[in-house]
């Protein structure tokens, strides 16, 4: 008796799967653009391209999302057409294959909505199947290596042009014929293992298989022979393979003298057809890899409830330290249970940091949409913009990724629609007709994430903004920083179709600094360029915090908030020119002026017996604040749940956490603060 299969539990994997293919595909088709500025072919692009939307089409039919499939059937077409001519394609290709890149994102997204899957554009499928492709150049046949003739024709015109034109720039073209066996299989010696191996040192042409006769050498009378641009010589190639050196030849002519090759990334195999035609294609299935690599899909949502449960343990053993200390309170010996909560709380770490591990996502992978944005918003400005990003190996929770994707977008909006100046400009500047933007990440100690966001445009024009608002010109960075927070604020006097509806810094800056509980600084040079420091936590739900006591009162705050904490001694405090009523002081430290501030009255809190003694350090936009403390009680980990009533919210209050005796303990966010209370103080001083 047949089973009838419920396809839908197959569409949580085709939403994630198709989400890394379709960025795979927008990559390449980016990397084909600027190939075809320069006129010059890119096979390796063109094959990762269609193999992206080949394997999109196949998710897509058996889902039965039959709109998609159109959609990748005709850009397959027109690739499989690329890499049988030149390697290349036309900017009109390019231009429409980015739509229909777009189109099968959209309908995704309809997938994902659970809506209803618009059919797939018929002028687009129509403008795809006219396309025609750009012809080959003839190859520079002075400049060909000596390849078999029947080596030769298994070779793609695009394979066939870039091996010309590596050739004819000096490169050394080697072949390697590699016989399995079961020896060598038992060896760990596979072609799965050949072709890593050797694409570490170089950059693999084509990879082509072949019968022949069995013997002692070739037990299953087969071969496969690899063409190989790299610029190791025979003998290095031949080590990093683990074969005999009689197995590699050169077969191209070499660098010129005194010049080596540039280092060059391995590249994947060309693109077969979806039949048997190609043996190519099957390599792993031939000879599988000994050591697989597994991937399991999980759902977010899962992932949440693992670290809810993690956060109730935590509270757990909060409780159970309470308990330990009632009992020595008593008199009862507790050596032993102290020794299972040492062992309980090295558990918990080790939990913890494994569930975060599987939560944290690179960002390289959240800044891979931002080159497309780049793009279309230069496209739309008449800007030349060369975007960078140096993503190093920083990873970050998707939670926090999610929350600050928006405002890196609007970030990067502005440095184009407003820093970047008009290739002409430029020009009558001295500067490059193309203008940089440039975003960097770093880890920083303490659980943190930096990312810079540098433009070489205009700069911001102080003067010109304070114009606007009718006040007097900021004079430092932060405070320029604050004024174009200003809700509502646009430097703009008409909106266009990227910026100027006055919903954008005070936006950025709250996801930041009150959502994130991280920090925002400015640097501006007027004529040079502007730069914009985030400073976020990698993770939001369980932190590291300091518990500390006010008024008779528990808070928690984040241990990376802090910078120090001090002695707070009375003779260092100075009032200066601030009312009387103020919660604020000037506070005297390492020949520094910091603002002092009153943490219990700040909070408007009853004053308790005994002299506050002890001060947390922290720094907003570069300026430092000192917050006066009855003590610090310790240091720990806690789950920190938001507060999403509006009406239970408060200004320095970013969520609540549970100590394990019942009674909540607000989580307080020190740098919010400070800049309500130094804003407050502020507008008493201009009012008086």
């Amino acid at each position: 008796m047949s089973e009838v299969i419920d396809l839908k539990q197959f569409l949580t994997g085709f939403l994630s799967e198709t989400s890394e293919l379709l960025r795979t595909a927008n990559v390449n088709l980016l990397l084909l653009e600027s190939a075809a500025t320069k006129g010059s072919p890119n096979a390796r692009a063109v094959r990762e391209l269609y193999r992206a939307l080949h394997t999109i089409k196949g998710l897509s039919a058996m889902v039965g999302v039959d709109p998609i499939v159109d959609l990748a059937h005709a850009l397959e077409t027109v690739l499989r057409a690329a890499d049988r001519g030149s390697g290349q394609m036309s900017q009109e290709a390019i231009e429409l294959s980015l739509k229909g890149v777009k189109a099968i994102e959209d309908r995704v997204d309809a997938v994902a909505k659970k809506k209803e899957v618009p059919r797939a554009p018929v002028r687009l499928l129509e403008a795809l199947g006219r396309l025609e492709p750009v012809a080959a150049r003839p190859p520079v046949s002075q400049s060909l290596p000596l390849i078999r003739p029947e080596l030769q024709a298994k070779l793609s015109p695009a394979e066939l042009q870039e091996i010309a034109s590596g050739v004819a720039a000096g490169r050394c073209l080697f072949q390697i014929e590699f016989l399995p066996s079961t020896t060598r299989a038992s060896q760990g010696i596979t072609i799965t293992s050949v072709r890593e191996r050797v694409g570490e040192v170089g950059e693999i042409v084509k990879i082509v298989p072949r019968s022949m006769k069995q013997s002692v050498a070739a037990p299953g009378g087969l071969a496969f022979d690899l063409l190989v641009f790299t610029d190791a010589n025979a003998q290095r190639l031949a080590e990093v393979a683990r074969l005999g050196t009689e197995e590699v030849t050169a077969i191209g002519p070499g660098p010129p003298a005194g010049q080596a090759s540039p280092s060059p990334s391995p590249s994947p195999a060309p693109i077969a057809e979806p039949t048997a035609e190609s043996i190519g294609d099957e390599l792993d299935e031939i000879v599988p890899d000994s050591e697989p690599v597994t991937f399991v899909r999980v759902e977010v949502a899962r992932l949440d409830d693992a670290l809810n449960k993690l956060g109730e343990l935590i509270v757990s053993r909060f409780k159970l330290k309470r308990e330990i200390a009632a009992l020595a309170a008593r008199g009862v010996e507790v050596r032993a249970l102290l020794d299972i909560d040492v062992l309980y709380g090295l558990q918990l770490d080790d939990l913890r940091g494994a569930i975060m591990r599987t939560r944290m996502v690179p960002m390289a992978e959240l800044l891979a949409r931002i080159p497309l944005l780049v793009r279309a918003l230069g496209r739309d400005t008449g800007r030349a913009v060369r975007l960078e990003i140096d993503a190093q190996d920083v990873e970050l929770d998707k939670s926090v990724g999610d929350r600050i994707f928006p405002a890196i977008v609007h970030l990067v909006r502005n440095a184009i629609d407003h820093a970047i100046e008009p290739p002409a400009e430029r020009e009558r500047l001295g500067k490059p007709r193309e203008g940089l933007v440039r975003i960097v990440c770093n880890a920083r100690a303490g659980n943190q994430l930096q990312l810079e966001l540098t433009d070489d445009g205009r700069g911001i024009d102080a003067v010109a903004v304070a114009r606007r608002v009718g006040r007097e010109p900021p004079p430092t960075d932060s405070a320029l920083l604050e004024l174009l927070a200003t809700p509502g604020f646009s430097t703009l006097d008409q909106a266009t179709k990227t910026s100027g509806r006055g919903l954008g810094m005070d936006i950025v800056k709250r996801i930041v600094t009150t959502d994130l509980r991280g920090e925002m600084t400015l640097k501006t040079v007027l004529g040079q360029g502007t730069t914009f420091t985030l400073r976020l936590p990698l993770t939001l739900t369980i932190v590291d915090v300091f518990l500390v006591e006010c008024s008779n009162e528990r808070f928690v705050v984040p241990v990376s908030a802090i910078e120090e904490i001090i002695d707070v001694e009375p003779n260092k405090r100075l009032r200066g020119p601030l009312p009387d009523t103020s919660p604020l002081w000037l506070y005297e430290w390492r020949e520094e002026g910091l603002t002092l501030i009153e943490l219990g009255a700040a909070l408007q809190l009853p004053s308790a017996a005994g002299a506050a003694t002890q001060g947390l350090v922290v720094r907003r936009t570069g300026q430092g604040f000192v917050f006066v403390i009855d003590r610090v009680i310790g240091q720990q980990e806690v789950v920190v749940r938001p507060i999403d009533d509006p009406l239970a919210q408060a200004p320095g209050v970013s969520g609540a956490t549970d100590l394990g005796d019942g009674r909540p303990a607000l989580v307080l966010d020190l740098i919010a603060l400070s800049s309500g209370l130094h804003r407050s103080s502020a507008q008493t001083q201009v009012r008086g």
